[in-house]
């Protein structure tokens, strides 16, 4: 596909954990952006950022990378850095102005604008967002405590007014991965769509109808939470790992035994936070805890996985480990870095009762997404599953009980989101989908070839 093309449409489904740029042109055909690291050609793009400095003449320059660079650079480690992962999830922080990352501050929108030019300029193409068709993903419910989507959506397009794209169309993730899937019906259909992320799931219904080559779409209902991937980690590390960095624990002030602070270990809740740990007060709190703990060495553990950095590591650790009990009935936890040694035995029955609550909540999200367009679950025609969540058993079980096997569909779990909403960059009104902007109970037409 030539980027030349002025008929191009380009969707950008900026994620917690990946990010992915689809182009879709007049005639229907859509394409992931494709980025060479290490020999291998990469459609998803990490969410991920490293600053290190580097010696200039008689100063030090800032450098940044993003995606795959950013965690080569990280694990390489040759020069004092600063890598920040999952950072969507501040978006909607009010409590989030800003980081101090060597000489300089980074609000939000910094963070955003300095990632997503990475990417641009990895993807070996000139793109010019502000002479383009941009949509833009974005979730039904943003991530994080009391989440403010206004403050998200104005830091959203400060970031890419900044790359040129004043214009660019925001839509629910949701609908993006709804347009996607929609090529694949063959008959009218009324959809659920279900998305999870790392930080959020999202849900929506949709009414979908064909006539002379002619999708009509129609906008039922949406729901939102912030519960997803990374919520699910959060259990693992709560019961397996925190309790051996200190969790529980006691230090001794002023002559009373006092049990350590578990807002320090709350920070595994969000990625992103424990990232950030190094460079506010925390980490210089925890090395005073540990003088006078009871027992310091935990709390010298947890120091260490933020001095040195380790937050990604442990990540891919709790990762590796959440993907195995979707298909195993148990496994072992097991996180070694720095002199820092975890293990644990997990059961998927365990796990499954550490994230009971968050299953619940999800389950309320979908009924309320139903009662919102009005319709019960015998009416949906299809229901279609994207993200690595799905494949959590009792998340699946959740959409088996209502709707059973036959139903249920799923696709491309990184994909499928950012396809459709290049897909809607093609509609005759793409503005007529940012539901910030209109009013979503509107129906709309998207020609399919």
């Amino acid at each position: 596909m030539s980027l030349a093309s002025q008929n191009i449409s380009i969707g950008i489904d900026f994620g917690t954990s990946n990010t992915v740029v689809a182009i879709a042109d007049a005639t229907g055909r859509v394409e992931a952006l494709t980025f060479e690291h290490g020999g291998a050609k990469l459609k998803v793009y990490v969410t991920a950022l490293c600053f290190w400095d580097e010696r200039h003449g008689n100063g030090l320059r800032t450098h940044v990378e993003g995606g795959p660079w950013a965690i080569e650079q990280f694990l390489e480690g040759l020069t004092a850095h600063r890598f920040i992962q999952s950072f969507k999830t501040f978006a909607a922080s009010a409590t989030f102005q800003e980081t101090r990352i060597f000489r300089d501050r980074y609000r939000f929108e910094d963070l955003l604008s300095a990632f997503v030019r990475t990417l641009l300029r990895h993807g070996g193409a000139q793109m010019d967002l502000s002479a383009r068709n941009v949509v833009i993903g974005r979730p039904v419910q943003f991530a994080g405590f009391n989440p403010n989507d206004e403050l998200a959506m104005r830091r959203y397009r400060a970031a890419f007014g900044k790359l040129g794209a004043e214009h660019a169309h925001y839509v629910y993730e949701p609908v993006g991965a709804a347009f996607f899937y929609a090529r694949q019906l063959k008959r009218d259909a009324t959809v659920l769509v279900a998305d999870f992320g790392g930080g959020t799931s999202d849900f929506s219904v949709m009414r979908f109808s064909r006539s002379g080559g002619i999708l009509r779409a129609e906008p039922l209902g949406h729901a939102g939470i912030g519960i997803a991937g990374d919520a699910f980690d959060y259990r693992i590390v709560d019961h397996v790992v925190s309790p051996r960095l200190g969790k529980g624990g006691s230090y001794r002030s002023m002559g009373k035994i006092l049990s350590v602070p578990n807002h320090y270990y709350a920070n595994f809740a969000r990625w992103n936070q424990l990232a950030m740990m190094k460079g506010s007060g925390d980490l210089k709190e925890l090395r005073e805890l540990a003088r006078v703990a009871l027992d310091p060495e935990p709390l010298e553990k947890f120091i260490d996985i933020v001095e040195y950095d380790l937050g990604f590591a442990l990540y891919r650790s709790v990762s590796s480990t959440k993907v195995a009990l979707s298909s195993q009935d148990e496994t072992e936890f097991h996180f070694h870095g720095e002199g820092v040694d975890i293990r644990g035995d997990i059961t998927q029955r365990q796990f499954e009762g550490w994230i009971g609550d968050d299953v619940a909540r999800i389950a309320e999200t979908i009924d309320r997404a139903l009662a919102k367009a009005g319709v019960g679950p015998d009416d949906i025609d299809k229901v279609f599953l994207t993200g690595g969540t799905s494949f959590v058993p009792a998340i699946r079980r959740l959409f088996l009980d209502r709707f059973g096997e036959s139903r249920l569909t799923s696709a491309d779990q990184f994909e499928s989101i950012a396809y459709g909403l290049a897909l809607i960059g093609q509609a005759e009104d793409p503005g007529r989908w940012a539901i910030a902007e209109a009013d979503p109970d509107r129906a709309a037409t998207l020609l399919l070839p």
